[in-house]
């Protein structure tokens, strides 16, 4: 049994879909909204039921400074007992010689339901530079946990690489930034060079990180890097990065810019599954970025014989 079936999409207009599957049974889900001013998270029991969950604005930009623009691709931890929500913000719409001025920032909830208790501001997550920066994710592994995180190298022509750090505490990084990955096969380079929207599944003895790469049109697709579990996660040649991407548009089935995606199980947790945003629809009016119509979709992952995932093509849209 590799198949999942819900419907597609199960959540329109939100874009960077993050969902998890909580101890308390519940699945939780957050994403990018079109307005890009707000973060609300929803949950439910299945995840067909999150499609018609009622969503929770959480957090709502300032209207001015830091966090007061472009609020992007939110994403719900539960670290030591409190809830965390990562995410970048501007402090403007504008850009600078093509690059948007996020920074990536947390909030914490002590509350057991993060739909209930109070969001507090934990602040700016600092990098060794203050520059262009976004989509972060946090993972554990043998007692460590890190942060991969997608940042402008002022000294690296693009938009963004990814990089990896420990964690002092779930907002302050400590130690090395190491750099895994910078967009260099062309398929990471169309319309924009870019490596962002990092995500981990570990199984079978290595850790699979998933990344998105070139503009957010039809050319957005994801590209993967692997690590084994016993490897040193912070030596950049510990992660091999697949020379293809591994999940991509497919004409066929009318899926447009397949990427910024999650994991999660399936309600059993007999399936590993992929959880991600593409568009219906190919030709766009204007930037991108300001189209609503990424929506949030679901599928299985099949597992190849040696070990590795296999993403296959975005299902169809269903009823």
């Amino acid at each position: 049994m590799t198949e999942y079936n819900v419907k597609n999409p199960l959540i329109e207009q939100r874009a960077d879909p993050f969902m998890y599957k909580h101890t308390d049974g519940y699945y939780y889900f957050t994403g990018s909204v079109p307005e890009y001013d707000r973060i609300a998270i929803r949950r439910a029991k299945t995840i067909a039921g999150l499609a018609e969950a009622e969503e929770k604005t959480i957090w709502v930009k300032h209207e001015s400074g830091l966090m007061s623009a472009n609020i992007w691709a939110p994403e719900l931890h539960y670290i030591d007992g409190k809830w965390y929500v990562y995410f970048a913000a501007a402090r403007t719409t504008e850009t600078n010689e093509g690059l948007f001025d996020h920074r990536m920032f947390v909030l914490e909830n002590e509350s057991a339901n993060p739909l209930e208790g109070e969001w507090v501001e934990k602040g700016q997550v600092k990098t060794k530079w203050e520059s262009f920066a976004l989509d972060a994710t946090s993972f554990e592994h043998k007692g460590v946990r890190y942060y991969v995180w997608a940042q402008k190298d002022p000294e690296i022509e693009g938009n963004s690489n990814l990089y990896i750090s420990e964690m002092e505490n779930p907002w302050t990084l400590k130690g090395e930034q190491v750099c895994i990955t910078t967009p260099e096969y062309d398929w990471e380079k169309i319309g924009f060079l870019v490596n962002e929207g990092a995500a981990i599944l570990k199984k079978n003895g290595k850790i699979f990180m998933t990344y998105s790469a070139s503009a957010t049109d039809h050319h957005y697709c994801m590209g993967l890097l692997t690590a084994d579990e016993d490897s040193d996660l912070l030596d950049p040649k510990s992660w091999v990065k697949s020379p293809e991407p591994v999940f991509t548009t497919n004409e066929a089935n009318s899926q447009y810019g397949p990427g910024h995606n999650s994991f999660t199980v399936s309600e059993d947790g007999s399936l590993d599954l992929l959880v991600y945003h593409a568009r219906s629809y190919k030709e766009i009016e204007g930037d991108p970025l300001y189209d609503p119509n990424r929506h949030a979709r679901v599928q299985a992952i099949k597992w190849n014989e040696d070990g590795t995932p296999n993403f296959g093509v975005p299902r169809p849209d269903t009823n």
